[in-house]
């Protein structure tokens, strides 16, 4: 059962190791000059909404952040707005429970981020229209450098936090000590990070944008995933290297282990 507290839940189930996740540091080449800040909404021509996606009611934080991901992903894709619906996300979010596209299934007992990633890959509907991904890398949390390289080359990136009750209270989210600093004394949440300023990263949650600080980042965060939407947005001579992420997955696919 998700973690209540009104108007705010939480979903993220513990992370899964799975030695043959990649890296993402392993496919990323030629970095360009990573600005000292960054924001996507701000640089976006559109004025993309936040919604709650029925996050304050359900432990659906993962989808939720997907949600708030593919909006961003679709303004470059398809140069538009997309509509995503509450109903789209809760319905994907019980899917993947093994509740089915029903609503007389509807399980909250909330989502392993590696197992919605992979399923993400498969597409989920909204709006009507499926939408996918093509690979995904894990991130070191600690590397600020490439933290930031993925959010403002790949669109945001996808973070699972393990908070602290002291994070309920908080304006900005800090790292502190004592019983309401210990980590995951709250529990689990995922969140789409939008940007990042000098004070650390911006994430969106629970309907707004949420300021967090680098030494927050470092002492909760147990993953940080960069997630590639479209390889054919990528030429080969862009900061993605295809070709060995292609060679990845193929590898993967027949069975083959990466260390």
């Amino acid at each position: 059962m998700a973690k209540k507290l009104p108007g705010l839940m939480l979903g993220k189930r513990p992370a899964k190791q799975d030695r043959r996740t990649l890296k993402l540091e392993t496919i990323i080449k030629n970095l360009p000059t990573i600005p000292d800040c960054f924001d996507f909404d701000a640089d976006s021509q559109f004025k993309i909404p936040l919604p709650m996606f029925a996050n304050d009611a359900w432990g659906d934080c993962v989808i939720a952040g997907r949600a708030h991901q593919t909006l961003r992903f679709e303004t470059i894709d398809q140069q538009a707005l997309i509509s995503i619906s509450d109903q789209d996300v809760l319905q994907e979010y019980w899917h993947e429970q093994g509740g089915g596209r029903c609503w007389n299934k509807r399980p909250d007992n909330g989502l392993v981020v590696l197992d919605s990633l992979k399923s993400w890959r498969s597409g989920w509907k909204a709006g009507g229209h499926n939408y996918s991904i093509y690979a995904y890398g894990k991130i070191n949390p600690y590397n600020h450098d490439m933290a930031k390289a993925a959010i403002y080359l790949l669109s945001g990136v996808g973070a699972g936090l393990l908070l602290p009750l002291a994070a309920q209270n908080q304006e900005v989210w800090e790292a502190t000590e004592g019983d309401s600093g210990r980590t995951g004394s709250w529990g689990g949440h995922y969140v789409y990070i939008v940007g990042y300023t000098a004070i650390g990263p911006v994430c969106i949650t629970w309907g707004q944008r949420k300021q967090m600080t680098w030494a927050f980042l470092d002492k909760y965060c147990d993953e940080l995933w960069g997630i590639v939407d479209d390889k054919n947005y990528w030429p080969l001579s862009s900061y993605i290297d295809i070709v060995r992420l292609n060679d990845y997955l193929n590898s993967v696919s027949q069975g083959v282990c990466h260390d």
